[in-house]
């Protein structure tokens, strides 16, 4: 059983941006800029944003941390968006979900411009996605992918299981797995909460990505010998013998999971920080496109 370390993979990532964002100051080129808005003070969204912020300074980014409070309209958060969407300098915008309830997420979504959509969310850059055509992938589908690639995992030919169907996620990642091309080709059954024998299917799979967001659903009896698992969720769990009070869960139970696989993403420090890496490499990419 080895470990994709998301970790190191996501400083390889980003090492190697930093070279090349030091390459096109001294060559007097721009500088990517990522543009972040955060609405009210969720702390998991706090959480996320000073990662992103931090990430950028690391690698010589320009990030700009627009922050709202909570009950700002709907109206004055697409004002803002357009103010970016119409700067020249900024080259990604990025919106962090989930927003207060009176404001329509999907309306957020399609407002920033399909050109600085670096989260990859924007019905174009999901259309040309499933297409096939270059786009923006949705950052933690496109970390995934990173790390299958790092690692070498073979994936043609593979039958590859998806546990969750969301936007974010599992319809996504479900798509890119299926397309033509390294890591893909893989044979894709995406299941869901009303999916039958979901066991007897995930014992087939070479391949499980787990993005259900249910702690310590996929358990060992569920998976074959060999496969390669790469847990997506994470959820604070309530525990009494830690200090915090909670401890933090994926969806797969990792210690009788682990040693079943020949590759496994932990939980954190697996696809997390990779989530972030795909976003800075999406931002570079935004960048370059407008020379």
């Amino acid at each position: 059983m080895q470990i994709m370390d998301g970790k190191h993979v996501s400083q390889v990532v980003k090492n190697d941006l930093k070279g090349k964002v030091e390459l096109r100051k001294k060559n007097g080129l721009k500088v990517p800029h990522l543009a972040a808005i955060l609405v009210g003070n969720n702390g998991a969204s706090e959480t996320y944003v000073a990662s992103k912020v931090k990430s950028c300074a690391e690698i010589g980014y320009i990030s700009t941390l627009i922050r709202l409070d909570a009950d700002i309209s709907e109206a004055e958060l697409l004002f803002k968006i357009n103010e970016l969407n119409e700067d020249f300098d900024v080259d990604g915008i990025l919106v962090q979900l989930p927003l207060p309830k009176h404001i329509a997420e999907q309306k957020v979504i399609e407002t920033i411009f399909a050109d600085k959509d670096v989260d990859g969310f924007h019905p174009e850059s999901v259309g040309r996605m499933v297409q096939g055509l270059p786009t923006y992938y949705p950052a933690t589908p496109f970390g995934i992918l990173l790390l299958l690639e790092h690692y070498k995992i073979e994936t043609a030919g593979k039958h590859a299981v998806v546990l969750g169907r969301s936007n974010i996620v599992g319809r996504p990642i479900s798509i890119l797995l299926n397309r033509n091309s390294y890591p893909g080709n893989c044979t894709v059954t995406v299941c869901h909460s009303h999916t039958h024998n979901l066991k007897d299917i995930c014992l087939q799979a070479d391949i499980i990505v787990a993005a259900l967001g249910r702690p310590e659903f996929l358990t060992a009896d569920m998976v074959k010998d060999g496969a390669v698992v790469v847990d997506v969720g994470i959820t604070r769990v309530e525990d009494k013998s830690k200090k915090s009070g909670f401890a933090i869960k994926g969806d797969v139970k990792y210690d009788e999971v682990a040693p079943k696989c020949s590759f496994i993403t932990p939980v954190p420090g697996g696809v997390g920080p990779m989530t972030i890496a795909a976003l800075l490499m999406n931002t570079y990419k935004a960048c370059l496109a407008k020379e």
